[in-house]
């Protein structure tokens, strides 16, 4: 059951997706910090500092959504794998019994 890997595969890229996508977030949110950190009142830096918190949450929220995504696309594919498998064998099996059944007969 070589293709029941594919599943460890959609994980491990969503983990790789996942990384890049918080990495280019902090990235974001620090240069909107720097902005704040060179504003020249009270008010546009509070704005800034805003801008960069809701820019970390929504974000957060993107990978999660991300993540949940690549679990699900994961387990259902390992799932129709295993049921597929579980197909088979069962097919096989109700196979066997007839040919004997037959050759017993003749």
């Amino acid at each position: 059951m070589v293709e029941a890997d594919l599943d460890v595969v959609i994980r491990q890229i969503a983990k790789a997706q996942n990384k890049s996508l918080m990495a280019a977030v902090k990235k974001r949110r620090d240069q909107i910090m720097a902005r704040a950190a060179k504003a020249k009142d009270k008010e546009t830096r509070n704005q800034f500092r805003l801008i960069a918190k809701s820019t970390m949450e929504l974000g957060t929220a993107a990978a999660k959504r991300l993540q949940n995504s690549a679990q699900n696309t994961a387990d259902s594919y390992a799932r129709a794998i295993r049921n597929a498998a579980e197909e088979a064998a069962a097919a096989k099996a109700a196979k066997k019994p007839s040919k004997k059944a037959s050759k017993k007969d003749s």
